[in-house]
């Protein structure tokens, strides 16, 4: 009888759903303290994760639930460049 693969949930920050990680875009907050998206999700430091669709990023924003899980403030340049890394 095959193995069945467990496979990773994370909570979104904006919806606040639980959905498989490959699904979601990790957002992090390198050692430097810069904010960036994590394109492989192995980059060092503290991560939240949000769906890719701009509502779920405007939500985690408005409430300063990215900044609350990220644990540092966010300034209006990273918040722009967030909203162009979510189109891609």
């Amino acid at each position: 009888m095959p193995r069945v693969k467990k496979v990773p949930l994370r909570m979104c920050v904006g919806c606040q759903e639980m959905r498989p990680k490959r699904e979601l875009k990790r957002v992090v907050r390198t050692p430097l303290e810069t904010v960036e998206i994590d394109p492989t999700g192995k980059k060092t430091g503290r991560g939240a994760y949000i769906c890719p669709n701009p509502e779920c990023l405007q939500k985690a924003i408005k409430g300063k639930r990215l900044e609350r899980a990220l644990e540092c403030s966010i300034s209006a340049e990273v918040i722009e460049s967030l909203k162009q890394g979510m189109v891609d």
